[in-house]
């Protein structure tokens, strides 16, 4: 007998769906086990027991070298493996690697730059976890040209949506762009945080995460990360 796992870890096992997007699916009662409808917190023994997702059996890889990409993402592909709407996703972006992976984290519709992808699932949760302390860099352009007041307001204790945001660190780069440092990833954090304040973001590019940068990397184009680079965004990780 295998050791148990949680249900939503096996889709990231998969490469399916991340642990998020997973307990999603578990919620809406699209995911079953042994023919019942599975429960959020529902363990299963990889060996034996039968997971289907929305009428299809999933089955984990053989183990194989985990995949780890940084994808210079345009505007314009929504970050999922697969949308419901039929609009383009970033794995289309990825096709040739001829492997699943799934994003790290989110970069909305409307937003370009760096988006991690991986095969991994440990990798992917070490760095979603709210512990996590490496900040993701952003270059914001917005409009009007931000005053001394809103850029005080950007920096100071916020909430939204009732919860209270991290410190964001904010240094005015050009005449109408921000350059912003987060160490979470709340829901369109960044194009809230400007509305509130006055602001409208025109253009929102992820840059980097902490020392980990885009580069010259072409629009719409990926890459392998190199090992250290893995390490670095998770020292703990053990190279295959």
């Amino acid at each position: 007998m295998a050791d148990l796992v949680r249900l939503q870890k096996y889709f990231t096992d998969c490469g399916v769906l991340s642990r998020r997007a997973a307990e999603a699916e578990i919620l809406a009662g699209r995911v079953k086990v042994n023919g019942t409808v599975a429960s959020l917190g529902d363990k299963i023994d990889p060996d034996c027991d039968r997971v289907e997702w929305n009428g299809k059996t999933l089955r984990a890889p053989v183990a194989q070298v985990p995949y780890y990409l940084m994808l210079h993402k345009p505007r314009g592909y929504v970050t999922t493996a697969k949308d419901e709407k039929g609009r383009p996703t970033v794995t289309d972006l990825v096709r040739d690697l001829h492997a699943r992976v799934y994003p790290v984290g989110r970069l909305d519709m409307d937003s370009e730059g760096l988006l991690l992808l991986t095969s991994d699932g440990e990798f992917a949760n070490h760095l979603t976890h709210p512990r996590h302390e490496i900040p993701k860099i952003y270059l914001v352009t917005v409009t009007p040209k931000p005053t001394a007041d809103q850029l005080a307001a950007l920096r100071a204790p916020m909430e939204l949506d009732g919860y209270r945001l991290r410190p964001v660190t904010v240094i005015p780069r050009a005449e109408n762009v921000l350059e912003m440092h987060l160490y979470e990833g709340r829901n369109r954090q960044i194009r809230k945080m400007c509305d509130a304040v006055g602001l409208k973001v025109t253009r929102l590019c992820r840059v980097a995460i902490g020392d980990l940068k885009l580069g010259n990397l072409p629009l719409g184009k990926w890459r392998h990360l190199t090992e250290d680079e893995v390490r670095y965004l998770m020292p703990t990780k053990k190279q295959p």
